[in-house]
């Protein structure tokens, strides 16, 4: 289990380092990375997270994923919690190394609704139905492992991101949004946050139910 909890920590930290940090400096160049860069910068560093660390832990890098997971079956209790505590730290880490990078940035690359809290949790619980929906149908047991699971999931995050990014930050992980929220310490961000907690876990648990409606044999 030590080996999974660092390859999430790991994972995660390299996701929200390289995904954050492309809005970040996004904002610090005035613009020369692009939406669609920001968009593919996710996408690319969970392409290579699942490649580099599928096989130890399944590449989950996400407290939803594992959560939904767990509630399949597929992943025991005790291992979901030491997953998401791997996550967070991860993703603390990553915004804190940010944070010394950039110290005058105002939000880190923290996700924020550009409308109304529902229209954002809306777009994030179905996102994130999508990405889980995806997952399990190329993951075996709990893990992302193999071509197909990494581009599968890559493109997902990568065009879920391109079309939603500008409307509600396209988080679908609890851990990607919470870190930069907290290390930017901006109370307007963090006061929001309860959508990118609950949305993410509400959409793949509905993504688990539909998976176990139309496959109701296959694990």
């Amino acid at each position: 289990m030590r080996s999974k909890a660092v390859a999430e920590l790991v994972g995660t930290f390299a996701m929200v380092f390289c995904g954050t940090g492309a809005i970040v400096i996004d904002q610090e160049t005035g613009g020369a990375v692009t939406h669609m860069g920001v968009a593919i910068a996710f996408g690319l560093i969970i392409l290579a997270m699942i490649y580099a660390l599928g096989d130890v832990s399944g590449a989950h890098m996400n407290p939803a994923v594992s959560i939904a997971f767990m509630f399949s079956g597929r992943l025991e209790k005790s291992a979901t919690l030491i997953y998401i505590a791997s996550q967070i730290a991860g993703a603390l880490l990553a915004s804190i190394t940010l944070k010394f990078l950039f110290p005058h940035n105002q939000n880190l690359g923290a996700t924020m609704p550009s409308g109304t809290y529902m229209q954002s949790f809306i777009l994030e619980t179905i996102l994130t139905f999508f990405l889980m929906f995806v997952i399990l149908n190329v993951s075996t047991g709990a893990k992302e492992k193999g071509i197909t699971a990494g581009i599968a999931v890559a493109s997902v995050v990568g065009l879920e991101a391109m079309f939603a990014g500008p409307i509600c930050g396209a988080s679908m992980n609890p851990a990607r949004s919470l870190a930069p929220a907290l290390i930017s310490g901006n109370i307007e961000i963090i006061k929001c946050q309860w959508i990118y907690v609950l949305a993410p876990i509400l959409g793949a648990s509905l993504a688990l139910a539909a998976y176990n409606f139309i496959k109701p044999n296959v694990k």
